[in-house]
């Protein structure tokens, strides 16, 4: 008898939920362990044409830190669609205005451009302080632990 390939499908997709704390990490640094958890890359049964991502939650998404002269150089644009519409921002700007943007735009650039894409965005939850509403999601205090030592763990 032959081996047989098997196929990963939508059923088989276990989804767990990841807690990042963004407090004094770099900007580009957590956001690419964001994105590879929303990606599903670590999963033995990923595939790129299925969503095989998890939950990510990220809280103090403020004291986020960046590299460099980028606080002040980094600049956001973005434009209406009407003439004179054009609108750009510094980085300083944007964090005065709505410092979890600045993570959402740095993950965006970082996940695949395909369909899948606005869904693995959707399961993206950012907020600016330690306050959330998904407590219940990390009832026992060593799912957070984890999370943070597994970041901090790849970064030395």
């Amino acid at each position: 008898m032959k081996d047989m390939t098997v196929s990963t499908k939508l059923s088989d997709i276990k989804r767990s939920w990841h807690l990042f704390d963004a407090k004094g990490k770099i900007l580009g640094r957590i956001s690419s362990e964001i994105a590879k958890a929303l990606i599903g890359k670590s999963k033995p049964y990923f595939v790129n044409n299925l969503d095989c991502g998890d939950y990510v939650v990220v809280i103090n998404a403020s004291e986020i830190k960046v590299s460099g002269k980028k606080e002040i150089q980094k600049k956001y644009s973005r434009h209406s669609g009407y003439p004179g519409g054009y609108k750009e921002e510094t980085l300083v700007e944007l964090r005065q205005r709505n410092p979890t943007e600045i993570i959402r735009f740095a993950v965006l650039g970082m996940l695949p451009q395909n369909k899948l894409r606005a869904k693995m965005l959707a399961r993206l939850f950012i907020f600016k302080d330690e306050e959330h509403s998904y407590k219940d999601k990390f009832k026992s205090q060593n799912s957070k632990i984890k999370t943070k030592a597994k970041t901090e763990e790849k970064k030395a």
